[in-house]
């Protein structure tokens, strides 16, 4: 796989606490967000088509969610699959900083042909 010399130098996310269970940090910000989204554990359950029990099971660290159950969470509790595996939400400033020095490095040696395109791409994007 390709990645770009300017990605290359990212630094990537703070990774979860070592030493407590995936199940425990998924449960844990799994119930955050679910309050943060004014949600019963039913509510959730429903929107994310599996039994409250099941759920439950989830948000208590006692089981781990399937791939198709994470990425129905997301958009069920307004979140991101970083925040549900306990990484930061966003990233660092200077990491943001970086990706956007990087882009526009990339966007000025762009032919004018090439910045029309990305500018009627990116009109369409909110």
């Amino acid at each position: 796989m390709y990645i770009h010399p300017d990605i290359r130098a990212v630094a990537l996310p703070k990774e979860p606490e070592p030493s407590r269970p995936l199940s425990a940090i998924i449960g844990d910000t799994t119930r955050v967000a679910r309050i943060r989204a004014n949600l019963t554990q039913a509510e959730v359950a429903q929107l994310i088509n599996i039994s409250p029990t099941t759920y439950c099971r989830l948000e208590r660290g006692r089981m781990l969610p399937s791939v198709q159950t994470l990425y129905r969470l997301c958009p069920a509790l307004r979140t991101t699959p970083n925040e549900l595996l306990g990484y930061r939400a966003s990233l660092p400033p200077d990491v943001v900083a970086a990706a956007k020095e990087a882009l526009l490095r990339r966007v000025h040696e762009l032919d004018a042909h090439q910045a029309l395109a990305l500018i009627q791409l990116l009109s369409g994007v909110r």
